[in-house]
């Protein structure tokens, strides 16, 4: 699933601050066997909790990424 982040018009919301529109996309085949993008749903939220958001699953997956690799160092000695 990918995503378009854009700020928000500051008209369009009667939130003081800035705002994110988040729309989270994914690409599908049409009847004709074309790939098109499809918008699943449309996250608006204040900037500074999108980024608060992103730091946090940044935080997630680097914590991922250092399991997995030490998996990956495991299963190489059991490979031998």
């Amino acid at each position: 699933m990918a995503k378009v982040i854009a700020e928000k018009a500051a008209a369009e919301i009667p939130v003081s601050g800035k705002q994110v529109e988040i729309k989270h996309t994914r690409v599908m085949q049409n009847a004709a066997g074309n790939n098109v993008t499809v918008v699943d749903y449309v996250d608006v939220k204040p900037v500074d909790e999108a980024i608060s958001q992103a730091e946090a699953e940044l935080v997630t997956a680097e914590a991922l990424v250092v399991s997995l690799k030490a998996d990956i160092v495991e299963y190489k000695k059991i490979k031998g």
